[in-house]
């Protein structure tokens, strides 16, 4: 009878032992989110590109040249100092600029903005006024366009600017100091 039992649990005990088994995931993901991201990013920026044309269209007194940084731009005023460079890194640029939708409404205006004072790429500004600035000269004034993407995009500036709405911008580099 003894032998019996230890048999009946040495069969038990090896067929208790088995190497474990791989578990089936409990969900899986197609990265369908991704893609309906990348296909609603691009039916905005389809959409913005028409407004930004239309809105170029309308400027007759303006001629808007292509970045290759993604916006447009227009040279307002232009230094003709031959002497005077564009910012480089750690430079100091004073700039006074007012930013309006494609519709023409003042979103802030120069008194609401004042003088700003930037560091080249060493303080936080949205891309697009960032190249742009890099294009300019003291005394110069642009007139930029940014796509939503190169100016507040998807978050807005959480006051004035809601989100995905592309901005135009009159800047003026008042002076650029060496660093």
């Amino acid at each position: 009878m003894n032998k019996l039992v230890v048999f009946l649990l040495l069969i038990l005990y090896l067929s208790s032992c088995k190497t474990p088994e791989a578990r089936e995931p409990e969900s899986v993901s197609t990265g369908s989110f991704i893609k309906e991201s990348a296909e609603r990013n691009k039916k905005l920026f389809l959409l913005e590109q028409e407004q930004i044309e239309t809105y170029i269209a309308n400027q007759s007194d303006k001629r808007f040249l292509t970045s290759e940084h993604g916006f447009w731009f227009s040279k307002d005023t232009i230094q003709q100092d031959t002497v005077l460079k564009t910012p480089a890194f750690g430079d100091l640029i004073k700039y006074e600029h007012y930013i309006a939708d494609l519709n023409g409404n003042i979103i802030y205006t120069e008194e609401e903005l004042k003088t700003r004072e930037y560091l080249m790429d060493k303080q936080e500004l949205f891309t697009g006024l960032r190249e742009g600035l890099k294009l300019m000269k003291a005394g110069e004034t642009y007139t930029f366009i940014f796509p939503s993407q190169k100016a507040y995009g998807y978050y807005g500036d959480e006051n004035k600017i809601r989100t995905n709405i592309p901005i135009v911008t009159q800047v003026t580099v008042n002076s650029i100091t060496t660093n």
